[in-house]
């Protein structure tokens, strides 16, 4: 299943309205590249009788066969990267770029 953090979903809202994509789900893919990193892509659609289908946040999420499996447990988040610039990114455990989060040993 893959989720959407409050935030992503706030932006996807907001560019469906702007779009006129109300209505229809987020497709989200991912392929593999040649050597070993992904590809994502996202974007409104109708879904297909053959995409897997989940909701987080309020977004209605599609994804196709070919990419369930490399979309498994990764979440969609919408975070600055710099001062004033805002960007979806994957954080997704089955990419072998992904470096997870290190844990706070005070918690």
């Amino acid at each position: 299943m893959i989720t959407v953090s409050k935030s992503a979903a706030k932006r996807i809202k907001s560019s469906m309205q702007a779009s006129d994509a109300e209505g229809m789900s987020l497709r989200l893919a991912a392929k593999r590249r040649k050597d070993g990193s992904f590809d994502y892509a996202m974007g409104f659609d109708h879904s297909d009788h053959n995409d897997s289908h989940n909701r987080s946040n309020g977004i209605d999420i599609v994804v196709a066969p070919t990419s369930t499996e490399l979309l498994l447990n990764a979440e969609l988040d919408y975070v600055e990267i710099e001062e004033g610039e805002f960007q979806f990114i994957f954080i997704n455990p089955n990419d072998p770029s992904h470096i997870p989060p290190v844990e706070d040993p005070s918690e």
